[in-house]
């Protein structure tokens, strides 16, 4: 009997052109990264039977001919450049241009023996709009040390006026933000749930929702390592290294911490307690903290999951 196997390709994205070959084959082909360019590949792979794509995340570059080949039937993977360049590294492979990651891409693809589902649509625009309002906030914490160290008078007024034009700018953008959640009945029933956890307020709940779309379809092992708040352990032989957390979604990771500090003082009697217990041991207060973030959204996952709002434990602390 003949082997069957899914025919795939890789694609090497580029700012202005398309590098894609196909697996196990010398079939390659190089088009504009325009819309025009992306009806010419859906017609090349079509024709060659390519079922699965992979490409690397490459700064938003790859996003166009992701949902274009995704609107066309393809299965589209999305790779991390860091498996790739392993890939390449297993393979003793030195050589580097377009041509050569297009086929090392189509060669990681048809490895891939788990493909997720697509995440839904909805939350690539949600997810550009937070990230602007992050980008702002950070804007406002720029020019707040620039104050500190501004002794012209008519500059730090003019500095001044800025951080609340940007305040306020946030303030608009976040509660349109809310609303357009609002406006979709299982996206704001899923914020509610989130929001009902003590110690989470508006914008976090938004951040978990958007950042984190799987959020109570995954165990709670998977919750904490996607948000990059799981520890891993770093020991070989007789050696026993200090286990760090890594990886996961750093902008996810840094509105959890954020939320975790005042949770961890006031808010959630359970973060409280898992505080207070931790810092008597002599850890150290940053560590205290990622613990408090990652039971943070262990709870929120859990709260999803179960589809229940939060019911805080009595506990004496």
């Amino acid at each position: 009997m003949a082997k069957l196997s899914m025919v795939c390709a890789g694609i090497d994205i580029g700012k202005f052109k398309l590098d894609a070959a196909v697996n196990g084959s010398n079939e390659y082909l190089q088009v504009d990264n325009s819309p025009d360019g992306y009806l010419a590949l859906t017609a090349w792979l079509r024709r060659h039977r390519v079922k699965r794509v992979g490409m690397e995340a490459s700064g938003g570059y790859e996003q166009p001919v992701m949902a274009a080949l995704r609107r066309a039937g393809f299965v589209v993977v999305c790779l991390q450049p860091m498996q790739v360049r392993a890939y390449a590294t297993f393979k003793l492979q030195r050589a580097k241009n377009d041509r050569i990651d297009a086929a090392l891409i189509a060669t990681c693809t048809a490895a891939v023996a788990e493909v997720r589902p697509p995440p839904d649509p909805r939350f690539a625009a949600l997810a550009s709009r937070l990230t602007m309002i992050e980008q702002l906030t950070e804007d406002v914490a720029r020019l707040k040390t620039r104050c500190e160290a501004c002794r012209d008078p008519h500059i730090l007024e003019f500095w001044r006026a800025e951080i609340a034009r940007l305040k306020a700018c946030i303030r608009a953008e976040l509660k349109q933000l809310v609303a357009d959640i609002r406006n979709q009945p299982d996206l704001s029933a899923r914020l509610d749930l989130i929001t009902s956890v003590d110690g989470v307020g508006p914008r976090t709940a938004v951040a978990v929702l958007i950042r984190m779309p799987e959020i109570g379809n995954v165990s709670r092992e998977q919750a904490a390592a996607l948000a990059g708040l799981a520890p891993y352990d770093d020991e070989s032989g007789s050696r026993t290294g200090q286990r760090h957390i890594a990886f996961g979604r750093e902008r996810l990771r840094t509105s959890l911490y954020a939320a975790a500090l005042p949770a961890a003082f006031k808010w959630n009697h359970e973060l409280v307690a898992t505080y207070r217990r931790l810092t008597a041991k002599g850890k150290p207060h940053k560590l205290a903290l990622v613990a408090c973030a990652r039971k943070l959204i262990i709870f929120i996952n859990t709260v999803v999951a179960r589809g229940t709002p939060w019911i805080a434990k009595s506990a004496a602390i």
